[in-house]
C-alpha cells in the first residue's frame, strides 16, 4: 500500500469513525508515528493535522492515540517537517 492509498480509522468519544489520510510515518526509538490529515476536514490551502502514536495491545494488535504532550509533541513534529520537505507541520 502507497502512502497516497493510506488511511486509519479513529474512534472518537462518542464512538464515531473517522477516517485519516496517513501522510507521513516515522519511528523513533521504537515508537512509531503518524501524521495523519482528517479525509473530511482538508481545505484547499491548509490542512488539519494530528500526530498519532502507535499504541501495542493485547495479542500484537495495536491502536493510534493522538500525542498530547507538548515536549513530545514539538519534538515529533520538527521530524516531520524535516520528512515533509517544503510542508510545515504546525502546532
Amino acid at each position: 500500500m502507497s502512502k497516497k492509498d493510506s488511511k486509519i480509522l479513529f474512534l472518537d468519544d462518542d464512538g464515531q469513525e473517522i477516517e485519516f489520510n496517513v501522510i507521513e510515518q516515522t519511528t523513533i526509538a521504537g515508537q512509531t508515528y503518524l501524521l495523519v490529515e482528517d479525509c473530511e476536514a482538508s481545505s484547499e490551502d491548509e490542512s488539519v493535522v494530528l500526530i498519532m502514536k502507535e499504541v501495542q495491545l493485547e495479542d500484537d494488535y495495536v491502536s493510534y492515540e493522538i500525542v498530547e504532550d507538548d515536549k513530545e509533541l514539538d519534538m515529533i513534529s520538527d521530524i516531520f517537517n524535516a520528512l515533509l520537505d517544503g510542508l510545515e507541520v504546525s502546532l
